[in-house]
């Protein structure tokens, strides 16, 4: 199990990364962002499921002989075999969804702390069982819903739960890309083939894809969780038997109502993630391609533009920014801020003591299984014959 004493502070934590390997995306956006601050350091890894891609995608990073492993299983092993004062601190998954959830429950039940992208696992009752471990090891457990780690998301939620907008009304978020308006996945493109497929996708595409960042952002920024939702999902693409574009109509608690749009076929569309809470006192709107600017219209006063970076803005929004204003911070810094907030959980249990809600600040496994339920429900509700699906 990692290591528990006061000398263990003053090192860079070190991690493992399971997928991610070569032809990957995601696995080197997570590498980079883990690297920013300098607080984290890969020393080991199980980066394929062909084990002799997965030892050449290591040595691509510079991996010792030893811990670069041609399978979970084997790096696990490894890992247990060491002195504690030599494991590594916590593991990183990104592979795709269907190996989420055995690989973390794995590691979890052997006391290491995990890092794991989302959708967290393919059903509700393996997230349960993955929070049960979690709870009874007493592990940290980061799920990479990176869009939380933007300044001007955290500005954002610290207004709206201030109270800034009065009372929420109404959430509109949308998530719009476009490129599987093609049959792409029928041209050997990795990402494509095994987003639609649902051995290894689960039960939905967009949906579970960008369709789950949709609903932990709008949960996230608001606190105001879903209670029963109206669904219709489609598969336009040719032959596709999962969703690549999704709409949900929302009811939220405290009555509040909500839209959801996440489609991968909207031509002309890139990373069109964008979130909108309307209130009584006024309105919030933020748009990923536009990251660093979030506009408040107050009501019964001129809209104005809040920037990151600049004075006046929330500890929160403070904590996560890197660069003065006016230089651009995106996406990696957004995804290195989930890191940092896991880097902070840890290091302070290192050191034998309790990090504070600013520092850590990252979305947990109990938020990963939220966004497992709300998929099963939006798939429940698009095959269903009555109008509401309660959650």
């Amino acid at each position: 199990m990692p290591e528990h004493s006061p000398t263990a502070a003053h090192r860079k934590l070190r991690y493992a990364m399971v997928g991610g390997g070569r032809d990957a995306f995601i696995g080197g956006v997570h590498r980079k962002a883990a690297a920013l601050d300098g607080q984290i350091e890969l020393v080991a890894g199980a980066l394929s499921s062909t084990p002799d891609k997965a030892r050449a995608s290591g040595r691509d990073l510079f991996l010792s002989d030893a811990r670069n492993h041609g399978s979970w299983q084997e790096l696990l092993a490894d890992e247990l075999k060491r002195p504690p004062e030599e494991r590594i601190d916590f593991v990183s998954i990104v592979t795709p969804n269907h190996l989420h959830f055995p690989v973390a429950k794995a590691f979890v039940d052997a006391g290491f702390h995990v890092v794991c992208d989302k959708p967290l696992v393919h059903t509700s009752a393996q997230a349960q069982e993955l929070v049960a471990a979690v709870h009874q090891q007493g592990t940290v457990f980061g799920v990479t819903y990176n869009y939380t780690g933007y300044p001007m998301v955290r500005q954002m939620r610290e207004m709206v739960r201030s109270g800034v907008l009065g009372v929420v009304r109404k959430v509109v978020v949308e998530y719009h890309q476009g490129w599987l308006a093609t049959h792409l996945e029928a041209s050997g493109n990795k990402q494509a083939q095994w987003r639609m497929d649902p051995a290894q996708s689960g039960m939905a595409g967009a949906m579970g894809d960008i369709g789950s960042h949709a609903e932990n952002l709008l949960t996230s920024v608001t606190g105001l969780e879903v209670e029963a939702i109206c669904a219709d999902l489609s598969a336009m693409g040719a032959g596709r038997t999962l969703d690549d574009d999704c709409n949900v109509l929302l009811r939220l608690r405290g009555g509040a109502k909500g839209v959801l749009m996440a489609s991968q076929i909207c031509i002309g569309c890139e990373n069109g993630l964008r979130l909108r809470v309307f209130g009584t006192e006024g309105s919030l709107d933020w748009q990923q391609e536009n990251p660093n600017q979030l506009l408040h219209a107050p009501l019964g006063v001129l809209p104005r533009i809040l920037t990151r970076g600049t004075p006046g803005l929330s500890p929160a929004a403070q904590q996560a920014t890197r660069l003065p204003s006016g230089h651009p911070e995106g996406f990696i810094e957004a995804f290195a801020n989930v890191y940092l907030g896991v880097a902070s959980d840890i290091r302070a249990r290192l050191e034998g003591r309790q990090a504070t809600p600013l520092q850590a600040d990252y979305p947990r496994v109990e938020d990963g299984a939220r966004g497992v339920r709300m998929i099963e429900k939006v798939v429940e509700s698009a095959h269903a014959s009555h109008k509401w699906t309660p959650l």
